[in-house]
């Protein structure tokens, strides 16, 4: 039976946005675009998605040295403004919302990844750990990035700016700026990647400038109420660890961001199997701080996500992985239908398979068989 009382199928209006339900599709990078175009199935993969509450898009790289990892999309250029047309006109034909996620990946990923193989740039010379996969399906250790200079830094900071009026010319209704995960804002906050001693370095405020300024600049740009951002605090990811002045950094950010006035803050953990989890004492001090919207993200059910919403620390929940194989999430959920499992070989790579054939379930179309939802 339908269930119209619960919170995560309730109807959210901003000023700006009307959202029929707080299901909101994480950004993911699927990585299959092709010169940071994305994909001629783009359209179609993120328009079966239209019936969530708002999507993100994959993290799309706003600079030619700033991709990372192989296949991802970008928004530096007039293709892939145009490629990405395609995607939010479908979208929007389909009833839809769409941000952007705007990123830099900084230190993480490979030369070899970046157009015309741009070395990798970051606050500091802190190589990353891990491998990455490059062209050839050669695996490979992260490269060494070289320091950012000070023109390098208003630079890096402008390519978010043009980043999201891109995005505004490509036609999607806001952007997230990707502050999180460990990509080039985060170097710049936490004190193992940022060893500068200029204006960017140090203290928590101009540990904070690099992120914020990027932050000041997409509002005056496009609008505080088109801006998000996502934070991960605490989190452990690629390689940062603890560090002694995390929280203070965090609520400095959360104060300015506040006085900025931006749509939303969008806080990622890797859920149970993570490493590092948000506390549940952060979130409430942070909505005592901030009075705009708060998204959680990390390894949520319809369940967990609900008692989130009714306890009142979030006002959308995003799902991830479970937009891979549901493109008709938000219908399961409101008739307790069981999700299907995706297949992790093609979450990050592949073609058509994995990304655009997944089923919807009958009951969504009230017929008696599994429909393709293509």
């Amino acid at each position: 039976m339908m269930n119209t009382e619960k919170k995560l199928l309730a109807p959210l209006i901003t000023g700006t946005l009307e959202l029929p339900n707080r299901v909101v599709m994480a950004p993911m990078n699927r990585r299959r675009a092709f010169n940071g175009v994305p994909g001629v199935s783009a359209p179609e993969y993120f328009g079966q998605r239209a019936g969530a509450g708002l999507i993100i898009t994959d993290n799309t790289a706003v600079s030619p040295n700033g991709i990372g990892y192989m296949g991802t999309p970008g928004i530096y250029n007039q293709a892939q403004i145009e490629g990405w047309k395609r995607v939010t006109s479908e979208v929007h034909a389909r009833g839809g919302r769409i941000f952007m996620q705007l990123v830099h990946a900084g230190r993480i990923g490979h030369y070899l990844n970046n157009e015309g193989q741009m070395p990798l740039i970051a606050p500091s010379v802190v190589t990353a750990e891990g491998i990455i996969r490059t062209p050839g399906e050669v695996h490979l250790p992260n490269s060494e990035p070289v320091e950012a200079t000070t023109a390098d830094v208003r630079r890096l900071i402008d390519e978010h700016i043009q980043g999201a009026v891109n995005a505004m010319e490509a036609g999607f209704d806001g952007v997230e700026i990707h502050g999180a995960h460990g990509f080039l804002p985060e170097q710049f906050l936490h004190p193992h990647t940022n060893r500068r001693r200029d204006a960017y370095g140090g203290s928590i405020a101009a540990r904070s400038r690099f992120l914020l300024e990027i932050v000041e600049g997409t509002v005056a740009a496009i609008g505080r109420e088109r801006t998000g951002i996502r934070l991960s605090p605490f989190v452990k990811l690629n390689d940062l660890p603890d560090y002694t002045e995390e929280a203070e950094t965090q609520q400095y950010i959360v104060d300015a961001l506040q006085r900025m006035g931006i749509l939303y803050i969008h806080l990622s953990d890797q859920g149970p199997a993570g490493r590092g989890k948000i506390p549940e004492a952060y979130i409430r001090d942070l909505r005592r701080r901030y009075d705009g919207l708060v998204v959680l993200a990390g390894g949520y059910t319809a369940e967990t996500a609900e008692a989130a919403l009714q306890a009142g620390l979030a006002d959308l929940v995003a799902f991830g992985k479970p937009y891979i194989a549901n493109p008709d999430l938000t219908e399961r959920f409101r008739l307790d239908i069981p999700l299907a499992t995706g297949d992790p070989g093609t979450y990050y790579q592949g073609g058509d398979g994995g990304y655009i054939d997944y089923p919807v379930h009958s009951h969504t179309f009230g017929a008696n068989t599994t429909a393709d939802c293509r």
